[in-house]
């Protein structure tokens, strides 16, 4: 097994312990507004497994629902077989749910996943008003981002959120 999927209750008790430490594998931005106390951010367009501490500790990696948190721990454990990470299932929103505490930021920044659902819905939503509206040519729009949609469902990987982590607001 190179990595393992855990519950944010197992989490708490090792950080209680002082028996793990966390890496948040967000974007500076989704860091700023809100993390788990005590968390390292190492963004996952930028993780490699020689980032990771050298520590008889366990390495908790989390990020806002998941699925970053699972392709960090895909991606390091690919790039040396010999590390062993854990990957807080549900990210900080599991944490958050079962009640544990984080650190709020003063950043307004929406997180990540929030910026591609609210840009994907304009962008169908505008492509559908013009298909109706202009030309049925614009039914091209809505048409690519639901192809976008099957792409990142299937794979795992947004390259629409890859896209928008690299803009000012979000660094």
């Amino acid at each position: 097994m190179k990595f393992q999927n855990i519950d944010a209750l197992q989490v708490k008790r090792w950080l209680d312990n002082e028996d793990a430490i966390l890496i948040d594998v967000r974007e500076p931005a989704e860091f700023s507004t809100n993390h788990i106390q005590g968390a390292t951010l190492l963004p996952l367009g930028k993780i490699t497994s020689s980032d990771l501490p050298q520590t008889e500790q366990k390495v908790v990696i989390y990020c806002q629902k998941g699925a970053r948190g699972n392709s960090a721990c895909v991606k390091v454990t690919d790039q040396d077989e010999s590390v062993t990470v854990y990957n807080l299932m549900g990210g900080i929103e599991a944490w958050q749910n079962a009640g544990f505490d984080t650190q709020i930021g003063e950043s307004s920044t929406l997180p990540l996943d929030r910026q591609v659902q609210l840009t994907i819905g304009g962008f169908v939503l505008l492509g559908s008003i013009a298909t109706f509206a202009i030309d049925s040519a614009f039914i091209v729009i809505p048409a690519l981002f639901g192809a976008g949609l099957l792409f990142s469902g299937a794979t795992g990987k947004c390259n629409l959120a890859m896209i928008m982590a690299k803009l000012p607001w979000n660094k």
